[in-house]
């Protein structure tokens, strides 16, 4: 698991993943990022938040990397990545097949964060339980749109109350 450094006790977490959030799913390289707006307005209006990326992107980029497509004051929030499925131990039954909430879990427990409420911003529903409350489910062939923001600031301040 990679830490950038030690935060806080923020609360929420943002599980963040990339790919048909931050820009659509299997876009040109030319539009990567291309939603990215939308969610730092998102997170600049629930101040209170930290970020951890979920996305796939973290096995393959060093967390250094990942963090350079992101406004600075973004940036510093993003509090480290989640372990990777195949590496976990001591997964409990019920999230056996739910690979992306079973390592958000992990990440929260190896953090000490197990007690934060926490928003998985996604587009692929089948890797966390089904109906999970957890879950902020986006159209991947579209990414975040300016019409999700109200949405999930108001998800994420239910979140704090």
């Amino acid at each position: 698991m990679i830490e950038r450094k030690d935060k806080g006790m923020g609360q929420p977490i943002i599980f963040l993943d990339f790919d048909g959030v931050l820009h659509p799913e299997f876009s040109h390289p030319s539009k990567y990022f291309s939603c990215l707006p939308h969610f730092e307005a998102v997170v600049r209006r629930v101040p209170e938040c930290e970020i951890v990326i979920a996305s796939t992107w973290r096995q393959g980029h060093p967390l250094s990397e990942l963090l350079k497509p992101f406004a600075s004051d973004i940036a510093e929030r993003i509090v480290g990545v989640t372990p990777v499925a195949q590496e976990l131990v001591e997964i409990p039954d019920s999230l056996l097949a739910y690979e992306r909430e079973a390592e958000c879990h992990a990440w929260m427990r190896a953090n000490e964060r197990g007690y934060l409420p926490w928003i998985a911003i996604d587009d692929r529903a089948w890797l966390y339980r089904p109906f999970s409350r957890n879950v902020f489910l986006l159209d991947g062939s579209k990414g975040m749109q300016a019409t999700d923001i109200e949405p999930l600031v108001l998800r994420l301040l239910e979140c704090i109350k």
